[in-house]
């Protein structure tokens, strides 16, 4: 449980390394991270002592700011790039969010919420091996699922279709929409706009 609403002061976008990974489902974390630094001008650096990419982005709620982080040690080690950052920093890992794909979600749908299961997804199962808690923030973006739990691996590594691109990336446009309230950590307003369903679009 969250004693009292608290900023965020890491934000950790899962994914996988690599250009033949870029445009993949599995790289959604990656994808917010990277829109988030984009309009804040962040460069991403490389950084071998956190594994991953990692800037700082400015923000009202934190004097230090708030540091982004892609792991660059595939999605199953995840937690190795976020326990090196957290250590580093001295940051607690209920001050982290964490976003990733979701297959129990439909494309365009998001969901902030703070703990609980891991779904099966392999970053988080990393993160929380290495961090010995469930307890920190999480964004789940949802990329739909195959149908078949047999084709989860192949489906998760592929590029969404164009129609459920379209999808997430208005997913995506919500989320960096609301980063005033997450960045201030109200959580529950936060929550209020990302939780909501997508409002259908015209043709639907």
């Amino acid at each position: 449980m969250v004693q009292a609403p608290r900023p965020p002061r890491l934000i950790v976008g899962l994914g996988n390394p690599g250009s033949e990974y870029a445009k993949t489902r599995h790289n959604a974390g990656f994808w917010f991270c990277e829109r988030l630094a984009r309009e804040h001008g962040v460069n991403l650096a490389n950084e071998s002592r956190f594994h991953g990419m990692a800037g700082q982005l400015r923000a009202h709620a934190h004097a230090e700011g708030v540091r982004l982080l892609l792991p660059q040690t595939f999605m199953n080690r995840s937690g190795q790039a976020v326990a090196a950052l957290l250590r580093f920093y001295r940051i607690d890992a209920a001050d982290m969010l964490v976003v990733h794909d979701e297959l129990d979600l439909p494309p365009g749908s998001l969901r902030l919420k703070f703990g609980g299961g891991l779904g099966g997804h392999n970053g988080l199962k990393d993160i929380t091996a290495h961090l010995g808690t469930q307890d920190y923030w999480r964004l789940r973006v949802g990329i739909g699922h195959p149908g078949d739990r047999n084709e989860v691996v192949n489906y998760v590594l592929k590029p969404p279709r164009r129609e459920e691109g379209e999808a997430i990336d208005d997913a995506l446009a919500r989320a960096l929409a609301a980063w005033p309230w997450l960045s201030a950590g109200d959580w529950p307003a936060a929550m209020q706009k990302l939780n909501q369903k997508p409002a259908a679009s015209a043709t639907d």
